[in-house]
């Protein structure tokens, strides 16, 4: 008999290594044979790709170059931080909740969350034709720019154009085509998508996420049974699809079984005769559910007394930083040793245990699985006519405000399948932000402290009729009664709402930790006089006319927000620098003038005001090392051109480099 390696190496070709190393970057150019798909490949590479009727399966539509393009591009918006909430009710949160494109955002996480997002999550619209999709995009470019990017003709251009305003199949797949091309590059490597989908475009979804993740990447499609009895033709449709891929289907572990309980019990008992002291080491990366740099220190507990032995007991991002051993009556303390040499534990009952950790009151909590012997039976998530009901009693209101949200049970559900306590979830299509809510329950009942990003387009509750009166839309007159003149604040406050109720519900169990917030920003695009400003700009005037900072606050940008044109600035160059929206900034002062530091490598010029003396004390400061700095970035319009000149050559003549970074 052969082993199974044995076996594999009869199979080996040349090739094999470097094909399979390839299928760790790029899997989707494999068959579900495993298979490299050559054209594919061949495909990807070109910039032009008119060709619909060559030889071979292939997913083609009017505006799929247009939609790859898309994918490329860089943003044309700025963040405009909430500085009523984010220095409010959200200033601890490590929760993001972005208003505007999500085409848009997603090209600005790109930068700072790339391979980073643990699940996603999306309930994107459906092209039922009553939902109130149509293609958004204008197509601004000329004619003569289209036929340039895209190597079309006349007929050509019209055929891409047609799509305007329309919710055919090309429309759509133009519109979800990049962003779910973005959406990956943001997923971990061992990140997980779920789409939610009708009939409608069930089956080119699939094609489109074959394409871009690559049928090796796929896991299932998930069936939810909504009960709902909408007519289709002669039949009526009682289900919806949950697509879900994976970014590196190799490095997917089996989810957390339906068929399992998972408990925590304490494992620290009175110490006696039958319980002595023990002292048992920790390792450096172990989880500990604390805030980031909580320490215990000495001795604490009652009856149940636990000290530290050696080490220090201190939280680094939920993760112990250095060994620490403790000393109490542990129980199961054998068991304990041997888990940590990579053994499976199972308890005196016989239930294995999952995981050992410590919470922030540095008590070890055990998480254990116990098998149900019982046949598996379809999970009922609840229907969506309940999950309206559910929403609008949070509003306290007779009429619901969605009539399409999903249950928060069936959201908590896959969540947790594929996340972790410390995950970062991402859902770009927030409707009523049942995702967030979902993962508020989910951290209340384990302690975890998984963070949601909430994308939202602000889709208005009302249009202006011809009188020049807001009428409400057909669906939005009972939030529009309500006050709500967009989604995008029905989102925020069912975040609040649904984290009141959560707080209410486990008064007595909560974790201090528990994040019932979020940090907001609005994701928009500068106002025509600001462009026409930046358009006029003349970096060689010896004098700047204009305050082009200005043009970038809140006030000028028409959002509210409080935030001035120095913290749009800052917050948008931060993500397109990779740093996170809670980064460490410090104001540093050169006279009169403020500058931003961050986390000791850049330092940000944005405002006006900045001239010889700063230039000299920020030289001196770099000189002697009182600040250390490897770039520093300037906001060009707020620069004459002798005043550049001369911070240029001042840096070029430090012994430490530091690079200057113009950005206009």
């Amino acid at each position: 008999m052969q082993t199974d390696n044995e076996k594999y190496n009869e199979t080996v070709q040349p090739n094999t290594a470097f094909l399979n190393e390839l299928k760790t970057k790029l899997p989707e150019f494999f068959t579900k044979e495993g298979s490299f798909d050559l054209d594919k490949f061949r495909n990807q590479l070109k910039d032009k790709n008119i060709n619909e009727l060559s030889e071979g399966y292939q997913l083609d539509f009017i505006g799929k170059d247009y939609a790859r393009r898309q994918a490329g591009e860089m943003p044309t918006t700025v963040i405009v931080p909430d500085e009523k909430q984010n220095q409010g009710e959200g200033k601890n949160s490590k929760n993001l909740f972005f208003t505007g494109d999500n085409l848009e955002v997603l090209r600005h996480l790109q930068n700072n969350y790339q391979n980073k997002i643990d699940v996603i999550y999306i309930d994107p619209p459906y092209n039922t034709g009553s939902d109130g999709f149509v293609y958004p995009d204008s197509f601004e470019y000329s004619d003569e720019k289209l036929k340039d990017m895209f190597g079309l003709d006349d007929d050509q251009v019209e055929r891409l154009k047609s799509i305007q305003g329309k919710s055919n199949h090309s429309a759509w797949l133009t519109f979800i085509y990049p962003r779910l091309i973005l959406a990956k590059k943001i997923l971990s490597d061992s990140g997980v998508i779920f789409v939610s989908i009708d009939d409608n475009e069930v089956s080119n979804l699939k094609d489109t996420m074959d394409e871009i993740y690559g049928e090796s990447s796929y896991l299932s499609t998930l069936i939810w049974d909504r009960n709902h009895s909408a007519q289709a033709g002669i039949f009526k449709v009682y289900h919806e699809y949950i697509l879900v891929y994976a970014k590196k289907s190799n490095l997917i572990t089996t989810p957390k079984s339906a068929n399992h309980e998972r408990f925590e019990a304490g494992a620290l008992k009175k110490v006696d005769d039958r319980h002595p002291l023990n002292e048992f080491t920790f390792p450096k990366g172990t989880r500990f559910d604390a805030p980031d740099g909580t320490e215990l220190t000495g001795s604490w507990g009652g009856a149940e007394q636990v000290k530290i032995v050696s080490g220090r007991l201190i939280s680094d991002h939920g993760r112990l930083k250095d060994d620490v051993t403790l000393a109490a009556g542990f129980t199961q303390i054998k068991q304990m040793h041997d888990y940590f040499d990579g053994k499976d534990v199972v308890d005196t009952r016989g239930q294995k245990v999952v995981e050992f950790y410590l919470n922030s009151t540095g008590k070890v909590r055990v998480i254990k699985e116990r098998s149900v012997e019982t046949p598996a039976t379809v999970q009922k998530f609840g229907t969506q006519g309940a999950a309206s009901e559910a929403l609008a009693h949070l509003f306290k209101s007779s009429v619901p405000y969605f009539s399409s949200p999903k249950p928060v049970k069936m959201l908590e559900t896959i969540v947790n399948w594929f996340s972790k306590p410390t995950s970062t979830i991402l859902d770009f299509f927030a409707g009523s932000s049942t995702t967030a809510d979902a993962i508020m329950q989910l951290n209340a009942k384990d302690g975890g402290h998984r963070k949601f990003i909430m994308v939202q387009l602000p889709e208005k509750t009302y249009h202006i009729n011809k009188n020049g009166k807001e009428v409400p839309t057909k669906g939005g007159k009972a939030a529009y009664d309500a006050g709500f003149r967009s989604i995008d604040q029905i989102s925020r406050e069912r975040i609040r709402r649904a984290a009141k109720k959560i707080r209410e519900d486990n008064e007595l169990t909560l974790p201090e930790y528990f994040d019932g917030s979020f940090k907001h920003y609005r994701v928009v695009k500068p106002v025509k006089q600001t462009l026409e400003n930046i358009e006029d700009f003349d970096p060689n005037n010896t004098n700047l006319f204009t305050n082009m900072v200005d043009g970038f606050s809140s006030q000028s940008l028409e959002v509210a927000g409080d935030a001035t044109g120095e913290d749009t600035i800052l917050t948008t160059w931060l993500a397109k620098d990779g740093y996170s929206f809670d980064a460490n900034v410090e104001e540093i002062k050169f006279g009169n003038y403020t500058a931003h530091q961050v986390e000791n490598n850049r330092l940000y010029l944005i405002n006006e005001g900045w001239g010889a003396d700063q230039t000299r004390e920020l030289l001196n400061q770099l000189g002697t090392h009182q600040l250390n700095v490897q770039s520093v970035v300037i906001f060009g319009y707020s620069f004459n051109v002798a005043e550049l000149r001369e911070l240029e050559n001042g840096l070029k003549q430090l012994d430490s480099k530091v690079t200057l970074i113009k950005r206009y």
